[in-house]
């Protein structure tokens, strides 16, 4: 199961801090171009991450925050986690002993 959220940066980046950060995240991320949610004249940079490879979304998270620490002089204004999908049942095709005693009766 994958884990879905985005950082707000406090600035736009460079293209080489957009490397760096690929380089040193094990998500795979994308960048866009966004304005500071408090502040629409202000320019700042989302960056998504999607990550496959962390078992938990706080680990995720921290992994997150953990690349962004590797560009000097950034702060971490906003995050940003949508939905995320349930984790899957061990055996979802097993009725339950339950369901079928009664299916009995």
């Amino acid at each position: 199961m994958g884990h879905h959220f985005s950082l707000i940066l406090h600035r736009e980046i460079t293209e080489q801090e957009c490397v760096t950060l690929k380089e040193k995240s094990v998500a795979n991320i994308s960048f866009a171009g966004d304005a500071l949610p408090t502040d629409a004249a202000v320019s700042v940079t989302r960056v998504t991450f999607d990550d496959d490879v962390t078992p938990t979304l706080a680990e995720a998270i921290e992994a997150g925050f953990e690349a962004v620490k590797n560009i000097p002089d950034i702060s971490i204004p906003g995050l940003s986690v949508p939905a995320q999908p349930p984790a899957a049942e061990a055996d979802t095709d097993e009725v339950p002993a339950e369901v079928t005693e009664a299916s009995r009766s």
